[in-house]
């Protein structure tokens, strides 16, 4: 439920408010890297101040409050050094009472955050506020400042708003921006419905450590965290929190990760870079580190790494018998990285294409994208797929599957793939679809308790996939009430241009052939 103000006025509906009064909620999306950061400045502010009021009773002022922390940071969990002119104001006011350059001091501000806060370095000062293109101020003094006064008007601190409900409302606000930010939208987000499923099914326990290498704005791993609690029955923030860690490829997510997580009150280990030339977690012996849990939703059928890129790891991601899933899509390769990034007994959760559940099975002679599927399906590490309905994400109208590993499977299990077919449990949506709370509760019990239901799921041995060439697709298996022989475009679209491609391979060798016999 979230929280209401005394105008009755939701934080959700105050927040993306906030966002709308820069240009309205068509523009909102196009200022997210200045109004987040905004956003989480003003919660560090208003926390910054309950904690020198908690200082102030037990010394006598907020003047002493101050003086105090100054002295020795480690009495606050961020060190702010903004002092107002009056010790009694808020610290929010040195920003909200800027009346000329507002953009170069609010950038001096957070710069100068984040120079006593380390771990805020890269986060909350990497937005030039005062930045133009081609002599044009990106957001200008005057949208600046209504933006900074729509912000005033709800206070963020310890005792105005529980870390859930901002977190709540902060994830709210990255869905609103993903609504409108077409294409780019899949970079960062995933629908919270899907990471919800997910991090039902994976049951996390506490203290586990769980990784995410493609982890955009860290949804998916605050998902696991918040699954996590809830399972522990009433003993919340009781019992030991995971250890969360991500890696992310763009520098602007990477900072939207980290300030997320701070703002659920969450710590979590986000590193920056291309997770699938560079993973950055590796053990002392310079050797992939491995988790209890993997989860991730990576950017589908990435192209651009080649066979080089996977014959030069040394990390043992790509083994013998599976290796290189094919240039046009990478999807495989990421499933290989989070195999490797497993412990003995880890579980692991992917979102993929719909394709790269049955690409390449059925057609003629070899597909490397096969190939590695049949690795996993041989050996026994595939216990679950899901298939999502169409028009969830926000980068594309394509259902999507959710690929679930396991490598310690129950004996029950072994030689069995749970197929659940879930393309009809959504409700319609504007712009996008949604699954409905019964239907993820009913799809996460079908898919942790492993039962078999009419027209939705249905435990397939490994002999049937087999004779199937290896399709591990739910549509393929499970027949809607509604849909006997419906099969989705987009899968259709795929196998197409799988057979095409392999047309053109043969065409071309044939052509070779019949040049060196001279015909």
């Amino acid at each position: 439920m979230a929280k209401k103000n005394e105008k009755g006025k939701s934080l959700e509906s105050w927040i993306w408010d906030a966002a709308c009064s820069i240009r309205g909620a068509k523009d909102a999306p196009k200022y997210k890297d200045f109004i987040l950061p905004l956003i989480f400045t003003k919660r560090l502010c208003d926390v910054f101040d309950d904690e020198i009021n908690r200082i102030a009773a037990e010394v006598g002022s907020r003047k002493k409050a101050f003086q105090l922390v100054k002295a020795d940071h480690k009495l606050v969990r961020f060190y702010l050094p903004l002092l107002p002119e009056d010790p009694e104001e808020p610290v929010w006011s040195t920003i909200r009472k800027l009346a000329d350059q507002i953009g170069e001091g609010v950038t001096t501000r957070m710069r100068a955050i984040a120079k006593q806060n380390p771990s805020l370095q890269g986060i909350i000062d990497r937005v030039d506020f005062n930045a133009t293109t081609h002599g044009q101020r990106d957001i200008d003094d005057d949208r600046l400042s209504n933006l900074i006064e729509a912000i005033s008007t709800k206070r963020l601190g310890l005792e105005d708003v529980e870390a859930d409900i901002i977190g709540k409302s902060y994830e709210y606000l990255i869905r609103k921006f993903a609504e409108g930010g077409g294409q780019s939208a899949g970079e960062f987000y995933t629908p919270p419905e899907v990471g919800t499923i997910m991090s039902k099914v994976l049951q996390p326990e506490p203290g586990m450590e769980v990784y995410d290498p493609a982890c955009g704005s860290g949804g998916l791993l605050i998902k696991c965290e918040i699954a996590m609690e809830e399972s522990a029955k009433g003993r919340k923030r009781t019992v030991a929190p995971l250890k969360l860690y991500g890696q992310e490829y763009i520098a602007d997510t990477w900072a939207m990760a980290n300030m997320n997580m701070i703002i659920h009150d969450m710590e979590g280990e986000i590193e920056i870079g291309d997770t699938f030339k560079n993973p950055k977690f590796r053990s002392k012996q310079g050797k992939l580190r491995t988790f209890d849990r993997v989860v991730a939703n990576p950017m589908w059928n990435q192209d651009w790494f080649t066979e080089a890129d996977y014959d030069n790891d040394e990390l043992d991601r790509f083994p013998a018998g599976a290796g290189f899933p094919g240039k046009s899509s990478a999807d495989w390769g990421w499933v290989q990285h989070m195999h490797a990034s497993l412990g003995a007994k880890g579980r692991a959760a992917v979102v993929l294409d719909t394709g790269a559940a049955s690409r390449g099975s059925g057609n003629a002679g070899t597909n490397k994208e096969k190939t590695v599927r049949q690795w996993f399906v041989d050996h026994d590490l595939i216990e679950s797929v899901l298939y999502l309905p169409e028009n969830l994400f926000y980068n594309t109208t394509a259902p999507g599957i959710v690929l679930f590993l396991n490598k310690a499977k129950a004996k029950a299990r072994k030689g069995k793939v749970l197929l659940v077919n879930a393309s009809q449990i959504f409700e319609k949506g504007d712009p996008k679809n949604f699954i409905p709370d019964a239907g993820i509760q009913r799809i996460a019990d079908v898919l942790i308790g492993w039962k078999e239901e009419d027209k939705l799921s249905r435990m397939v041995d490994h002999a049937e996939l087999q004779k199937n060439d290896y399709n591990i697709s739910p549509s393929r298996y499970i027949h809607t009430s509604d849909a006997e022989t419906y099969r989705p475009i987009a899968e259709i679209v795929e196998e197409l241009k799988v057979i095409e491609a392999e047309a053109k391979a043969t065409d071309k060798a044939l052509r070779k052939i019949l040049k060196q016999l001279g015909v």
